[in-house]
C-alpha cells in the first residue's frame, strides 16, 4: 500500500505545478522576490514605503455554486476569474490597490490539465487588477470530494494609505450614486438560479433569444473585475465618498454597507436596463421582485458616490476603463438604508 493507492497521485500534483507555472509567470510584479514552489509567497513592501500611513486591506472568498455549472459544462477556464474578483472587487471598494493573490483548490482527483485550467483562469483575474499570483495550494482530498469535482476560494492582499480609505463618512445628502454594469449573474444566487433551470446538458446548451447565447453561456459569464476603473476613477481627481460591491444579497444588503448613519440611497429601477437574465429568471421562477433585487445583482456590480458636480468626470472615467456606468440614484437623509423606486 502506498499515497497513490490510497487516492493521492504526489507525481500529478508535481505535474500541475509545472503546468501552471505559465500563467503564474504572467501575474508577477516587481515587488515580487523569489519564484514558484516555496512554502511562502514574498512581496516587498517597497510598493506602498513612501505612503503617510500605509494600510493593508484584505479580502477572501469562493465561487460558491456557480462550479456546479462549470463542471455540467466541463469548462474550467473562468471560474478563476470570478474566485479573483470576488475578492480583489472588496478591496477597491475600500479604495484600496491589490497587490497579490493565492489561491486554495480542493479536489476530489488532481487531473493536471484540469488544474492547470482553473488556474490560468486565476492568472487572467489577476492580470486585470494588476495583482501578483504568488502563491497556492492544490489539495487532493479522495472521499471527500467526487472525483470529477473540485472547490476554489482565495485571498488577496492589497494596500491604500489611510487617507485616501473609502468609508462612507463623508456621503451627504444630494451625492450621486453611480453604477457600474455587471457582467450578468457573477457568483451569488447560483444556488436559487439552479433550482429555477434545469441543470443537463440540454438545458444549458438552449438558445435564448433574449440572452442572444445559450444559457450555460450566460450563466457562465466570468464576474467583472472593477479595480481598473475604479481606478481610474481616483485618477481623474474625483473623490469616491462610498462604495459598495454588489455580491450575495444584492441591492438591499450591500449598498446600505456604504452608508454613514443619517444617510439612505434611493435608487431608480428605470435607470439602466435590466439584464435579460435576470428577467428570465424571475418568470421562470415566480421569484417576486423584491426577492431579485434582495439576492442578485440585478445588472449593477459595483455602485459609487460622487459629488453632484463630479459626475460626469466620473462617468468618463468609468468609460476609459472600459466599464459602462449608469446614474442610478442619489443619497437623502433619512433612516439608513435603501429605497428601490
Amino acid at each position: 500500500m502506498d499515497y497513490k493507492n490510497a487516492g493521492v497521485d504526489i507525481e500529478a500534483g508535481y505535474k500541475s505545478v509545472e503546468l501552471m507555472k505559465e500563467h503564474v509567470k504572467g501575474t508577477m510584479r516587481p515587488e515580487v522576490l523569489g519564484g514558484i514552489g516555496g512554502f511562502s509567497g514574498a512581496f516587498s513592501m517597497s510598493a506602498f514605503k513612501d505612503m503617510e500611513k500605509p494600510t493593508l486591506v484584505s479580502g477572501t472568498d469562493g465561487v460558491g455554486t456557480k462550479l456546479k455549472l462549470a463542471f455540467l459544462m466541463d469548462k474550467h477556464d473562468t471560474v478563476g476569474i470570478d474566485c479573483v474578483a470576488m475578492c480583489v472587487n472588496d478591496i477597491a471598494c475600500a479604495g484600496g490597490e491589490p497587490l497579490f493573490f493565492l489561491d486554495y483548490i480542493a479536489c476530489g482527483k488532481n487531473f493536471p490539465e484540469k488544474i492547470a485550467e482553473i488556474v490560468g483562469g486565476v492568472a487572467d483575474g489577476c492580470k486585470q487588477a494588476g495583482a501578483a499570483l504568488i502563491g497556492g495550494e492544490t489539495a487532493e482530498m479522495p472521499g471527500f470530494y467526487p472525483e470529477d469535482e473540485y472547490d476554489l476560494a482565495g485571498f488577496a492582499v492589497g494596500v491604500v494609505d489611510e487617507k485616501n480609505l473609502i468609508t462612507g463618512k463623508d456621503l451627504k445628502a444630494g451625492d450621486v450614486l453611480i453604477g457600474m454594469a455587471s457582467s450578468g449573474v457573477h457568483s451569488n444566487g447560483f444556488s436559487l438560479v439552479r433550482k429555477v433551470f434545469e441543470m443537463t446538458k440540454e438545458s444549458l446548451d438552449t438558445y435564448y433569444d433574449e440572452l442572444g447565447g445559450t444559457l450555460g453561456e450566460t450563466l457562465i459569464a466570468p464576474t467583472k473585475i472593477y479595480v481598473k476603473a475604479l481606478k481610474s476613477v481616483k485618477d481623474s481627481g474625483v473623490t469616491i465618498k462610498a462604495c459598495s460591491h454588489v455580491t450575495g444579497g444584492g441591492f438591499y444588503e450591500n449598498i446600505p454597507r456604504m452608508l454613514p448613519d443619517g444617510v439612505r440611497a434611493v435608487i431608480k429601477k428605470d435607470s439602466y436596463e435590466v439584464p435579460a437574465i435576470f428577467k428570465l429568471l424571475a418568470e421562470k421562477g415566480s421569484i417576486e421582485e423584491e426577492m431579485m433585487y434582495n439576492t442578485y445583482n440585478m445588472g449593477i456590480g459595483m455602485v459609487l458616490a460622487v459629488d453632484p458636480s463630479q459626475v460626469d468626470t466620473a462617468m468618463e472615467a468609468v468609460r476609459e476603463a472600459g466599464e459602462i456606468p449608469y446614474v442610478i440614484g442619489y443619497a437623502e437623509a433619512g433612516e439608513k438604508g435603501v429605497t428601490l423606486c
